[in-house]
């Protein structure tokens, strides 16, 4: 009795095996589900991505060149100011009372050089005098009228005025001298008084006051002193980004950009880039084991469209922005940028996303290097298998590459799952095309 129940038992066993081996619930061969696309021509706009913040095109700096006290201010943050216009008074009073001292030494020399004209005169008349006398004196002692004595008396009078007379000379001239620099202290006192009232060099906003009634600043003329405000032209704004080495060389002065600001996210601004640093800077980044250096470029990029005809931005400086500089713009054929793979990148850790934006990155970084050999899955609709082709590429965005080799135009090209195409598809391959709404669900995940 037992061995019939233990041959019936077998019997049952078999009989399951086979319904589920006939209905392909094991051992069956399971036909991996693909999407696919045809090859057509696009349009693709290749871009450089770059955050940064919002300053004015032209920020003038005020800082004093004079310490002191502010006694009047004039403007307050935000204020529309008019080159020329009075902004703000530091108190004059050391300085007033110096320039006064200078004025007065001034006036003083001017006495000085008066005098020592009028003497040069008297000396000039008595060396007239001195020189006729000393003449006639000559003919007289040669003709032996008078004597030797008078004549070397003659002639020491003579030497006298007109030592006197150079002397005379030499005075006025240093007290020219001195007048000038005198004159040259009124100056420098003048200008040194007028420092103590600042006026607006710019038409422009008081986009930064950095001082209060009252309080005391610090100026020097050899280095910047304490900075008092600062004046923009809020109506020409531009976003300061830093750009990666590796993507400097494709960007251009002209490029178009389009800008996303961060307060205004509902909105895409245009710009253009105006200026691109020479020189790099290099920003530490720190990990657990050491310092690595990156180096980015800056790069200034005008925001065009908002401006037109506007006195004042809605921009603020200091807000955040993300630039996508239209580096380059072709067009050609093209196929969506997760169809393309390389042998090296192959690995088990890749997941599915119908818009995983990831994974678009994770391609788009990995097709950057055009020395590493690419390919595509072609996909042959009368066999259902996938055909593994080499493939040349050209520019790419966050969607779509252009293929200059190994494709053809309207040929199928497989495009999804992301983890089949890198990790689970072979070349001649039998596969099952699907629609994308089927194959994801409504998370976009497989």
């Amino acid at each position: 009795m037992k061995l019939k129940h233990i041959i019936i038992t077998v019997v049952a066993i078999v009989a399951l095996l086979v319904v589920l081996k006939l209905t392909g619930v094991i051992g069956g061969n399971k036909t991996e589900k693909v999407t696919t696309e045809k090859a057509s021509d696009k349009t693709v706009v290749e871009t450089v991505t770059a955050s940064g913040k919002i300053q004015p095109e032209t920020e003038v700096k005020l800082s004093s060149e004079v310490s002191g006290e502010v006694v009047e201010l004039k403007v307050k943050e935000g204020d529309i100011v008019k080159a020329g216009q009075l902004l703000c008074k530091v108190r004059p009073d050391v300085l007033q009372s110096g320039y006064e001292r200078t004025v007065a030494t001034f006036n003083a020399q001017k006495a000085s050089v008066a005098a020592a004209q009028q003497q040069l005169a008297q000396n000039q008349a008595n060396f007239i005098n001195a020189e006729a006398t000393y003449k006639r004196n000559v003919e007289l002692f040669n003709k032996k009228v008078i004597s030797a004595s008078e004549f070397d008396s003659a002639k020491a009078a003579f030497l006298t005025a007109k030592a006197n007379l150079a002397s005379a000379k030499e005075n006025v001239t240093g007290a020219k001298f001195t007048l000038e620099q005198t004159g040259a202290n009124v100056k420098e006192a003048g200008a040194n008084l007028a420092k103590t009232t600042i006026y607006a060099p710019v038409d422009g906003v008081v986009s930064k006051l950095s001082i209060e009634l009252g309080d005391r600043i610090l100026g020097t003329s050899q280095m910047a002193g304490t900075e008092i405000m600062r004046i923009s032209n809020l109506s020409s704004m531009e976003v300061n980004v830093d750009v990666n080495e590796n993507d400097i060389t494709r960007v251009k002065v002209g490029d178009k950009a389009s800008i996303e600001v961060d307060a205004f996210s509902d909105k895409k601004f245009r710009g253009v880039v105006t200026e691109i640093a020479s020189s790099s800077t290099a920003v530490g980044t720190t990990t657990s084991t050491s310092v690595d250096q990156v180096t980015n470029f800056s790069v200034k990029i005008r925001i065009t469209e908002e401006m037109e005809g506007k006195q004042q931005s809605i921009f603020r400086p200091g807000m955040s922005a993300t630039v996508d500089i239209e580096s380059e713009s072709l067009t050609g054929l093209a196929i969506p940028i997760q169809a393309v793979f390389t042998d090296n990148a192959k690995s088990g850790d890749n997941k599915d996303n119908q818009g995983n934006q990831e994974n678009t990155d994770k391609q788009k970084s990995k097709l950057t290097d055009k020395k590493v050999k690419q390919y595509v899955y072609a996909y042959d609709a009368k066999s259902k298998k996938v055909k593994k082709t080499e493939v040349t590429t050209g520019i790419q965005n966050d969607q779509f590459i252009i293929v200059k080799s190994g494709v053809k135009a309207g040929e199928e090209i497989v495009t999804g799952p992301y983890s089949a195409i890198q990790n689970k598809l072979k070349d001649g391959m039998i596969v099952e095309k699907t629609a994308k709404d089927q194959l994801f669900n409504k998370d976009g995940k497989k």
